[in-house]
């Protein structure tokens, strides 16, 4: 439970701010900068919350790859819109390959734990 709290805080805090700034809670509908603001508040408020959970010597568990796969997700799907709606996607398509390299060494390093305990 404590994960899932962690977690949300910057789920909560990216929206609040869409909220603030665009007055919309889609993300999808959002012009590339905006969303790439957005996109970025999301990401490094998550992996601030892995690396706390890594100093309170928590392991990285289902629920934290869960959040990252459901980023990853979201990342796509403006992907895909902006590929369908012929809009440069350079920036978008750097983050995204980044993310699946960490989303790659998270998982990597949670099945070595699971074999190793």
């Amino acid at each position: 439970m404590k994960k899932v709290i962690i977690h949300s805080v910057p789920v909560v805090i990216s929206f609040a701010w869409l909220m603030a700034e665009n007055q919309t809670f889609n993300p999808i509908i959002l012009k590339g900068p905006d969303f790439l603001k957005f996109y970025f508040i999301l990401i490094f408020g998550f992996y601030v919350s892995v690396f706390i959970l890594n100093s309170l010597k928590e392991t990285i568990s289902r629920t934290t790859l869960y959040f990252a796969g459901s980023i990853f997700l979201l990342g796509v799907i403006k992907l895909i819109r902006g590929i369908i709606l012929g809009k440069p996607i350079g920036f978008l398509l750097m983050i995204l390959i980044i993310e699946i390299i960490v989303i790659l060494a998270f998982m990597l390093n949670h099945i070595n734990k699971k074999m190793n305990s």
